[in-house]
């Protein structure tokens, strides 16, 4: 009888704090952002190709430390189904971030979150980055720096594939 119960608890938990349900609430929305070069990005135009959304401050060295990697993964798949946006958020000014990008050859479009008219993602950790599926889903949140070993591995292993390595 107890066990029958903290089973049902057990599951009651999984259900209220299944990642997976805050995952398909943040997928239905159709976000909107700008990018420092006046480009608009939109969710539902990147549909048919994975969509790494990066979320970094130039005061934040992990940060720093997985830059290089979203340059070379960039540039590697840029022509394929895949695209980058880094999203700046708790700069100081708007020139500290575009010296930090032309100092880093930063390939991909830039958002300026702190200007953004609404918040797309608020994490709780920098880095964080949020990778859409081809279909538009909210295919995983990383916490953290990332490589590009690493976002390679969690792309080819999805069921939508990643391109071959140019």
């Amino acid at each position: 009888m107890l066990f029958n119960k903290l089973r049902i608890l057990g599951l009651s938990a999984l259900l209220v704090f299944s990642p997976c349900m805050g995952l398909a609430q943040e997928a239905a929305k159709d976000w909107v952002m700008q990018d420092m070069a006046g480009q608009r990005h939109q969710l539902s135009q990147y549909k048919g190709r994975w969509l790494v959304v990066n979320y970094w401050a130039p005061w934040c060295p992990p940060c720093l430390q997985e830059m290089p990697e979203l340059v070379t993964f960039y540039d590697a798949y840029a022509s394929q189904r895949v695209m980058v946006l880094g999203v700046a958020v708790q700069y100081e000014s708007v020139a500290s971030v575009k010296k930090y990008v032309d100092d880093m050859l930063i390939s991909y479009p830039i958002v300026l979150g702190d200007m953004q008219k609404s918040i797309v993602h608020k994490p709780e950790v920098l880095p964080t980055t949020y990778i859409y599926a081809p279909d538009g889903s909210l295919y995983q949140v990383k916490r953290g720096a990332l490589s590009r070993i690493w976002l390679e591995r969690v792309l080819k292993e999805s069921a939508f594939g990643l391109p071959v390595n140019p």
